[in-house]
C-alpha cells in the first residue's frame, strides 16, 4: 500500500476553492467587511455613557432676572438642552410621561420675592429616572451650577445673599425609578431584545429552510400568492412571541420585582405590533438569503444596531444626531420606550400612540419589500 504524502498542489487547490466560494457568497463577504466597520462606528462614535445635551423643559412662573440667569446657566452647561417652555407643572409631567424631555425645571411664582428676603427658595427639577445612566451625570453637574448661577445678579446691595449656603436650592425629584435600580430599566427593555433575537432569527430561516429541504417546489406549485405565504408563515410565531412576553413579565414581577404601573392589556397590544414588525423583517431576510447560513448572518447584521442604537444599553438622548436617526428607524427603539413607559410610568393609549404608529408603518413597508423579493421560482 503506497503511502499518501501531503501535496502542496492539492492543498492550494482547496485554498483557492474556498476563496472562490467566499467571493461568490456576497452576503458572507459583506459581513466580513461590514461588521468590523459597523462596530467601530457604533462603539467609537455613537455609544456614549456620559450623555450630554439632554432635552429639558422649563416651567417659569416667575419671570425675573434671577430665574432667567439660572435657566441660562442650564443652557450654557453641557448637560441640559432647554428645548421647551411649558405653561404648568402638569404639562411638564405629561412631557416626561411621553419621553419628550429628560428633565423639567419648575420655578415657583414667588421665587424672586423669597430670594430677596433671604429665605432660600427652592426650584424643582423633575427627572425621568427610568434610565439611571442617562440622568446621573447631569444631576451631579447640577450641584456645581447653583452657587455661580446668580453671581452677576447678586452684587452691590444684594451681595450679602451671595455666599454659602447658596441663595436658593434645587430640589431634585427622580421619577419612575427613584432608587435608580438597574433591573427596573433593563428588564422591561429585555422584552424587546429577546423578541427581536428570536422572532427575526426563527422567521429568517423559514423560506431558506424550505428551499434547502426541497419542499419549496411543492409550495411554488400551489396557487398561493406571495402575501398569503408570508402572512401564513408569520402567524404561528405570533403565539411564540406572546408566550415569551408572558414568561418575561412573570419573571419581571416575581423575580426582579419590577413595578407594573400601567395596563397589562397595553403591554400585550404593544407587543403584538412589535412582534409583527420583527416577523416581517425575518421573512424579508429569509426571502433575500440564498441559504440558512446567509439567513443567520443577515439576522445578526440586523440585531446588532438594534441592541446598540435603541436606547436599551446606552442612553438614546446621548447619541449623536446621525445615530438617533438610525435608531428612529428601528422597531426596538419604540418598543423599549413603550415597555418602560407602560411598566414604570403607567402611560395610557394617548402617550403610546407616538411609538405605535412607527411600528405600523415599519411593518407595512417591510412586508411590501418581502412580497417584492419573494421568489416565485427557484432561480
Amino acid at each position: 500500500m503506497s503511502r499518501v504524502t501531503f501535496s502542496v498542489e492539492r492543498w492550494w487547490a482547496i485554498v483557492r476553492k474556498e476563496f472562490l466560494q467566499l467571493r461568490r457568497d456576497r452576503v458572507t463577504f459583506a459581513m466580513i467587511v461590514g461588521i468590523p466597520i459597523i462596530q467601530l462606528a457604533l462603539f467609537g462614535f455613537a455609544i456614549n455613557t456620559d450623555p450630554k445635551h439632554l432635552p429639558t423643559a422649563v416651567v417659569v412662573s416667575d419671570q425675573s432676572p434671577f430665574s432667567r440667569s439660572f435657566v441660562a446657566a442650564l443652557k450654557n452647561s453641557a448637560y441640559f438642552d432647554v428645548i421647551q417652555n411649558l405653561p404648568d407643572e402638569a404639562a411638564g409631567r405629561r412631557a416626561l410621561d411621553r419621553g419628550d424631555v429628560q428633565f423639567v425645571l419648575s420655578v415657583p411664582i414667588d421665587f424672586s420675592r423669597r430670594l430677596l428676603r433671604g429665605e432660600r427658595p427652592s426650584l424643582l427639577l423633575e427627572a425621568d429616572a427610568t434610565d439611571p445612566v442617562a440622568t446621573s451625570s447631569a444631576l451631579q453637574a447640577l450641584t456645581g451650577l447653583v452657587q455661580p448661577a446668580l453671581n452677576k445678579d447678586l452684587k452691590g446691595p444684594l451681595a450679602h445673599l451671595n455666599g454659602k449656603p447658596a441663595a436658593f436650592d434645587v430640589v431634585v425629584h427622580r421619577l419612575y425609578n427613584p432608587e435608580g435600580i438597574t433591573q427596573y430599566n433593563v428588564v422591561p427593555g429585555l422584552i424587546g431584545v429577546i423578541l427581536t433575537m428570536t422572532m427575526v432569527m426563527m422567521t429568517g430561516l423559514a423560506v431558506t429552510r424550505e428551499r434547502e429541504r426541497g419542499t419549496m417546489e411543492n409550495l411554488l406549485a400551489t396557487p398561493v400568492q406571495p402575501l398569503e405565504v408570508m402572512t401564513g408563515k408569520i402567524v404561528p410565531y405570533i403565539f411564540i412571541g406572546v408566550l415569551q412576553v408572558t414568561i418575561i413579565l412573570v419573571a419581571a414581577s416575581l423575580v426582579f420585582h419590577v413595578p407594573f404601573a400601567g395596563s397589562l392589556l397595553a403591554v400585550y397590544v404593544a407587543s403584538l405590533f412589535f412582534i409583527a414588525a420583527n416577523l416581517t423583517v425575518g421573512i424579508t431576510l429569509s426571502s433575500v438569503a440564498q441559504n440558512q447560513l446567509q439567513g443567520m448572518q443577515l439576522s445578526f447584521f440586523y440585531f446588532l444596531p438594534n441592541i446598540l442604537l435603541s436606547g436599551f444599553l446606552f442612553p438614546f438622548a446621548g447619541m449623536p444626531v446621525w445615530a438617533q436617526y438610525i435608531g428612529n428607524v428601528l422597531p426596538l427603539t419604540y418598543f423599549t420606550r413603550l415597555t418602560r413607559g407602560i411598566l414604570l410610568k403607567g402611560i395610557g393609549w394617548t402617550e403610546m400612540w407616538p411609538s405605535i404608529w412607527p411600528l405600523v408603518v415599519f411593518t407595512l413597508v417591510v412586508m411590501g419589500i418581502a412580497v417584492r423579493f419573494y421568489r416565485r421560482t427557484l432561480d
